[in-house]
């Protein structure tokens, strides 16, 4: 089965491109695409460039989960505002995004993972989240048909799931409603400076002036951004995902153990993931950014598969170009969409463990695998800010694969910082200057 969205995906979102305007977003993923809608709803003209197609990259390919539940600390506020939007964005565009709130279940092996979940919950009861432990006999009545013998688990009820790669083109379309003119197969080129500020973008089908621009790239961000000297530490890993027939109902949420993680969909079947594997590809970048990265490479070394070469065009691959001409034919153009292959053992091994957990349902059948490049930063958090030596350059990248379930409320905190106001969240965690100014960089949850 070929993913839902590919290069060869019609064109939903023609534009036309736009001569000017006030803010340009690089991106058409979940924060990009939400960004825009709060935009649009303050009244400034929007242009959002997508090299690909909205959603065609990570924002489609992710587990669906909308979670509050194992948040960094500074995350978790913006998330909780997050589910209260999904909700009011559900009552708008109705049920093809896939949105229900059937709850989010961490399930523990040992004892050790039982007091992480925890420690966990001073956060959950610091905002008013409705997490909880669940006692080993507790679980297994939530799921009688699991064969696993889990020692616990930490429970959400109000947590969520939705389906990404419906859920992200429909909030396109509601921002278009709103006024955002979005652009797809338009790479965005290189900035366009003037007196050392942002003057707009150059992209391929001509340029936009623009005095805002926000890169929200996702995989893409640290080369956009090296062109023009921004050295952000980012790296992209890739995680595999597989889609299982429909079966029968076993568990109507999101849940995962040490092993694997199940969340069900809406057509009955379930998407599994490893919880204890992605793969790498070193590259330059990873050679330059390898201090950054050793406190969340010694934490999850055991569960990072290293290859040895990113596929070509691959945006740390090391035939990758990392300057070009505005004139010329740019690596965004030569990607459309980073379509990396999933890890083929990862995924058999997927289906063993499902049977090894629910033996009355043996081994699945699949109807498709497939696999995302996750943007992720050494401390597990994105970068949101301004680029203080760019004036009118704001960043929204790094969601380290947490990105779907908090994208409505991350739009909404980076079109504040977009738009000048200040945000109703404190983005200390995510400032650019914690990888130059001396900071300790801490890891968040691995939960």
């Amino acid at each position: 089965m070929t993913f839902p969205i590919h290069d060869a995906s019609p064109v939903r979102f023609p534009g036309p491109l736009p001569a000017e305007a006030d803010v340009v977003i690089i991106g058409g993923g979940v924060v990009g695409v939400m960004t825009a809608w709060f935009l649009a709803e303050r009244g400034l003209r929007v242009t959002l460039c997508e090299k690909g197609r909205i959603a065609g990259e990570q924002s489609s390919r992710n587990w669906g989960w909308v979670r509050q539940q194992g948040r960094d600390p500074g995350e978790l506020p913006i998330m909780v505002e997050s589910l209260r939007l999904w909700k009011s964005l559900a009552q708008e565009l109705g049920q093809g995004l896939g949105f229900r709130q059937t709850g989010v279940l961490y399930l523990a092996d040992t004892a050790e993972e039982m007091a992480g979940y925890e420690g966990w919950l001073t956060h959950a009861r610091a905002h008013d989240v409705d997490s909880r432990i669940l006692s080993r006999d507790e679980v297994a009545a939530m799921i009688p048909q699991a064969a696993a013998g889990w020692k616990g688990g930490l429970w959400t009820a109000s947590d969520a799931r939705a389906e990404p790669w419906a859920a992200v083109p429909l909030l396109a379309e509601g921002a278009v409603r709103r006024g955002v003119t979005i652009v797809e197969n338009c790479a965005v080129r290189a900035l366009d400076i003037a007196a050392g500020r942002v003057a707009g973008v150059v992209t391929e089908r001509g340029r936009i002036r623009a005095g805002r621009v926000l890169v929200a790239a996702g995989a893409w961000s640290r080369l956009f951004l090296g062109a023009h000297g921004v050295k952000i530490p980012q790296l992209a890993v890739l995680a595999s995902v597989a889609a299982t027939a429909p079966l029968p109902m076993v568990f109507d949420g999101a849940a995962c153990d040490s092993r694997f993680a199940f969340r069900r969909r809406a057509d009955g079947g379930y998407s599994i993931a490893p919880s204890d594997h992605h793969d790498f590809f070193p590259g330059r970048d990873a050679f330059a950014s390898l201090r950054s990265f050793l406190p969340v490479l010694r934490q999850d070394f055991r569960t990072t598969r290293f290859r040895p070469f990113a596929p070509k065009g691959y945006p740390d691959a090391w035939g990758t170009p990392r300057r070009w001409s505005p004139d010329e034919v740019s690596p965004f153009e030569r990607m459309r969409i980073l379509n990396p292959a999933p890890n083929a053992a990862v995924v058999e091994r997927l289906r063993d463990d499902f049977a090894r957990t629910f033996p009355a349902l043996g081994r699945p059948d699949l109807t498709a695998a497939w696999a995302g490049m996750i943007d992720t930063m050494p401390d597990v958090v994105p970068v949101v800010d301004h680029i203080a030596a760019i004036p009118g350059l704001t960043v929204a990248t790094g969601m380290s694969g947490h990105g779907f379930g908090i994208g409505p409320g991350m739009g909404r905190v980076v079109a504040s910082l977009v738009a000048g106001d200040a945000p109703s969240h404190d983005l200390s965690r995510f400032r650019f200057s914690r990888f130059s100014d001396g900071t300790k960089l801490a890891p968040g949850p691995s939960l």
